[in-house]
């Protein structure tokens, strides 16, 4: 069984084949029969887990084995107390509540890469760092719980699932985990 890590860079579909020509998961890894462990928006970076372990993917992507996502968002605005205290108690996102979100501010800008496509920047609008983490996977949940609470989301990057870390990985890189590490990931649900 393979299990891999992978720092998907902006930009790329989290999948192998696209008939519009988009860069894919093709185009960074050479390891044929894995299979992306959930997904990430085209738009948002970092972590993805892919295996060719069909039972530890169905386990892991079970809405009932629902395991930490954190993320790095960089949002529009300063957040206040009371958009974080949204954020911890659960949002309404298109008439269902989310489940409540670890959400902090971070005192300084994290050390990413740069990325292909810059964000977009306003001169008389501040933009902050959150890390929110979560345990639901819904379309674009982060972007549209942040947005919600008057945020709205600039960049997205997943830095880790569960215990999963994304650590150094360069974006475009993979490197593979031991079945013990992959593991892990079931152990903590």
């Amino acid at each position: 069984m393979k299990y891999l890590i992978f720092n998907k860079p902006y930009g790329v579909l989290c999948q192998f084949t696209d008939l519009s020509g988009r860069p894919t998961l093709k185009d960074y890894i050479d390891i044929g029969g894995v299979y992306a462990v959930g997904r990430l928006d085209m738009d948002s970076e970092g972590l993805l887990l892919l295996t060719d372990d069909g039972e530890f993917n169905q386990l892991f992507s079970n809405p009932a084995n629902k395991q930490f996502k954190t993320y790095l968002a960089q949002v529009e605005g300063i957040p206040t107390e009371s958009m974080l205290a949204g954020l911890r108690s659960g949002v309404s996102i298109e008439g269902r509540r989310t489940l409540p979100a670890r959400a902090e501010i971070l005192n300084k800008d994290p050390k990413l890469w740069s990325r292909s496509k810059p964000i977009r920047y306003r001169k008389s609008i501040p933009t902050s760092w959150l890390e929110i983490k979560i345990r639901e996977g819904r379309n674009h949940q982060i972007k549209k719980m942040t947005a919600a609470v008057g945020l709205p989301c600039l960049r997205l990057v997943r830095t880790a699932i569960g215990p999963i870390q994304l650590g150094d990985l360069k974006p475009g890189e993979y490197a593979e985990i031991e079945r013990p590490k992959a593991q892990e990931l079931l152990l903590s649900i």
